[in-house]
């Protein structure tokens, strides 16, 4: 079995709800050079057969880079919600929602991240599932 899949398969402790579609332009938190970026699928996402896929916190995302740095404009990256606007519901039944949606570009299949900083906080399922995300967070959530 290949490694993405293990780190992928982790469930978190929420019961996440679905926060964004396929087509949202979400924030790109990191400092690797993309600004804006649009999810354009949604890896090993959890959906019903004839519906729309969607993402949630902590899930690994395919997106677009729709502004930055004008090289990376229009190339397609692996990246991992890290903040939804939406609430979620954790399991000492709190809910925690974000002011914005967010997420984290990958390097690799392995889950390292491709900045070496990520701004605003990161939510703790992200934690849970992407440790290497989580260690170049500014805090956690």
């Amino acid at each position: 079995m290949a490694k993405s899949k293990i780190i992928s398969g982790k469930a978190i402790s929420a019961k996440a709800t679905r926060g964004l579609n396929i087509g949202s332009m979400v924030l790109a938190s990191d400092n690797s050079g993309a600004r804006v970026v649009r999810i354009t699928g949604v890896k090993h996402g959890k959906s019903t057969k004839k519906r729309q896929q969607y993402a949630k916190l902590a899930d690994w995302v395919k997106v677009s880079v729709r502004a930055g740095k004008p090289d990376m404009k229009g190339q397609v990256f692996d990246a991992v919600v890290i903040r939804q606007r939406k609430p979620c519901r954790r399991l000492t039944g709190e809910r925690i929602c974000f002011e914005d949606n967010a997420v984290a570009l990958l390097k690799d299949d392995k889950g390292n991240p491709k900045g070496t900083q990520i701004k605003g906080p990161v939510a703790r399922e992200v934690q849970e599932r992407w440790q290497q995300v989580a260690k170049i967070a500014q805090f956690v959530l």
